[in-house]
């Protein structure tokens, strides 16, 4: 897309998926799109050694592949030739929720299963191929740089040098440093959210036989308010299964494959474990720790400096087992386009964050809801929250479902 006033250049802080979106969005209206990246790119399809999570099971869910296509034309071709599977999000899943399988249907919502590697790779292939945009890889930030009157942020600071740009995008991720940037400028740093669910995981690939689950693409177990345990496990490329095995408020499942196996048969439903006692497992295991989901509220700070803006998990970073996460980035790809079509001028950054928490709002209120119905986590209740957890409660029980065979 032409835009007839482009700006000169833009600074996009982090290569992951959250970076490549926001970069794709800045090559429509900049004649130069620098991302950097603290780390090294590795080959297409490989682990990067920055995003632990990467190793762990992802989701993309129908809105955001819908969002990347728009953005890549003819992506979801090229991911499935690669071995993507494409399945629908209906009739091809075993959803196990409040003791009961959801009933099957056909949905028309087709999602794309595959490893965060994958995917990630094959976007960040895209967007260095398009001709303004160029990485400098190794490249660790250590601050903003500003304007004489403190006003507009003019690029950052690195170990060596300063990058100027007329707009930088803070990508960096959950463990972003923009409340404390900020603070050392003299703005305030954003109110934030903390839901603590200590959520521990560890996951395995396992080869996939088609007549696993009877050829169904997914399973998900969710975690109950009672047993604490629960699983997923996802058709992959290269005939994959990602199987991840989850715990609240306790140890990682184990690592040891006998343990793993054993812990399967612990959670509610027999599906996993069915698939896992038999299977040749194809990878070493894998355990992660996620303390708490955090929503820092950038759309109420009252002084927020000119052309800067924090993006993706930078501003909320969700429970993984949700598989929100990518998708949420997507949504707010869409919200900085329009933005920026609007004029990349004044308060930018709170233009965006407020079209950015519309977008948030209802995965956020879903996710570290379903997480507060478990009694020990530790967070704000209140009577949305609590509305949201009987309304879904009694959802579950009423769709129609059919019990386990």
């Amino acid at each position: 897309m032409e835009q007839q006033n482009r700006g000169a250049s833009a600074l996009v802080l982090g290569g992951s998926i959250g970076g490549l979106l926001a970069a794709r969005v800045l090559a429509d209206h900049y004649e130069r799109v620098t991302l950097i990246e603290r780390d090294m790119f590795p080959p297409l399809g490989e682990h990067r050694k920055g995003v632990p999570q990467g190793r762990h099971t992802h989701g993309l869910l129908v809105s955001g592949a819908r969002v990347l296509e728009r953005w890549f034309p003819g992506l979801r071709e090229e991911l499935i030739k690669g071995g993507a599977v494409a399945g629908d999000v209906a009739a091809e899943a075993r959803w196990f929720i409040e003791g009961a399988c959801l009933t099957r249907f056909k949905s028309g919502l087709e999602h794309l299963l595959m490893t965060r590697p994958f995917l990630e790779g094959r976007l960040r292939r895209r967007v260095l191929k398009l001709p303004n945009i160029a990485a400098r890889q190794g490249l660790r930030v250590a601050g903003l740089t500003v304007s004489s009157d403190g006003r507009r942020v003019t690029g950052v600071k690195t170990g060596a040098e300063e990058i100027a740009a007329d707009v930088v995008i803070d990508a960096t991720g959950r463990g972003s440093r923009s409340p404390e940037w900020l603070a050392a400028l003299g703005y305030p740093k954003p109110e934030e959210e903390r839901v603590e669910m200590a959520l521990a995981y560890t996951t395995r690939f396992f080869r996939r036989r088609r007549e696993h689950v009877e050829g169904d693409s997914d399973v998900l177990i969710p975690p109950t308010p009672g047993g604490k345990r629960g699983g997923v496990m996802l058709a992959q490329e290269a005939d994959r299964w990602t199987v991840t095995l989850i715990e609240h408020f306790g140890q990682a499942p184990p690592q040891e494959l006998d343990a793993f196996i054993e812990y399967s048969r612990t959670i509610p439903a027999p599906y996993i474990y069915q698939v896992v006692k038999d299977a040749e497992p194809t990878s070493e295991p894998e355990s992660m720790h996620f303390p708490a989901s955090i929503r820092r509220r950038y759309e109420k700070v009252d002084r927020f400096p000119e052309a800067y803006l924090v993006f993706g998990d930078a501003i909320a970073s969700f429970n993984p087992i949700y598989g929100q996460g990518m998708s949420v980035a997507a949504l707010e790809s869409e919200e900085l386009a329009a933005v920026l079509q609007q004029g990349s001028g004044e308060l930018l950054g709170p233009r965006f964050f407020r079209r950015a928490a519309k977008i948030v709002d209802i995965p956020w209120a879903i996710s570290v809801g379903n997480d507060l119905r478990m009694p020990e986590t530790i967070g704000p209740r209140n009577i949305g929250v609590n509305f949201i957890n009987w309304y879904m409660s009694k959802l579950n029980c009423t769709r129609p479902r059919t019990p386990i065979p």
